[in-house]
């Protein structure tokens, strides 16, 4: 008669576990797992290509937020972690790590959030959290959909063009020109004129200072002739 002793029983356990382990969750983990990181890398792409998406996630990244998404059809759980170096994604959170924002939505309404860009598909998930962190975590969102993304391209590479201005914009544009131009005209007038004023105030007082000066003249020799006048009558 054999006896188990506790490590014949250590032994044997992790042998009945993997034999009781189904091949499908580790071929479904596989897939899971490939998946978040093209997304990782994604998302990588788009925050070295946009300057206002990193300026969104900047805060998120700041706090080091973590954020639990949970789709339904199919039953998934990711997590993101917000960092410096971008977004860690995971099907696992990490050990001493709770989650500040938590999302609940259908994976169909996930993919729309992701592919529309449009604020009603953020608004119809359930996230809860943090009024800030919500807040950026939706802009985040909106910013980061292959929508966003697109016209964040075309933007970039087509610069931002300006539409075509109206007969009616076109029309007041050029009454303000001319509106303009007349006010600079006038105020060159304006100035002319005060030029012109104040020359003549200089050559008026240039005159009265000569006759100053000959009168000066005239005084003192009168005064020198009668003082000579003086001493010799």
């Amino acid at each position: 008669m054999t006896t188990n002793t506790p490590n014949a029983l250590q032994t044997q356990t992790p042998q009945n576990d993997s034999e009781q382990q189904p091949a499908g969750g580790i071929v479904s983990r596989s897939l899971i797992g490939v998946v978040l990181i093209f997304i990782e890398s994604a998302i990588a792409l788009m925050l070295r290509l946009d300057p206002k998406l990193r300026q969104l996630a900047y805060p998120l990244a700041k706090a080091g937020t973590v954020v639990c998404i949970r789709s339904y059809l199919p039953h998934t759980t990711i997590y993101a972690t917000f960092g410096y170096r971008g977004v860690l994604l995971d099907s696992q959170l990490p050990a001493n790590v709770n989650a500040e924002i938590t999302v609940n939505a259908y994976s169909f309404q996930l993919v729309n959030a992701l592919i529309n860009h449009s604020p009603s598909h953020i608004e119809s998930l359930q996230i809860r959290g943090e009024a800030v962190m919500v807040e950026n975590f939706k802009a985040f969102l909106l910013r980061v959909g292959v929508g966003g993304a697109i016209q964040n391209l075309i933007t970039k590479f087509t610069g931002n063009q300006k539409p075509k201005p109206t007969a009616e914009s076109q029309a007041k544009q050029n009454s303000d020109y001319q509106q303009k131009i007349a006010e600079q005209a006038e105020r060159i007038d304006t100035l002319s004129t005060e030029n012109k004023r104040l020359s003549i105030q200089l050559a008026e007082l240039a005159s009265k200072q000569k006759s100053t000066f000959v009168a000066m003249i005239v005084a003192a020799f009168a005064a020198i002739v009668s003082t000579v006048l003086h001493f010799f009558i």
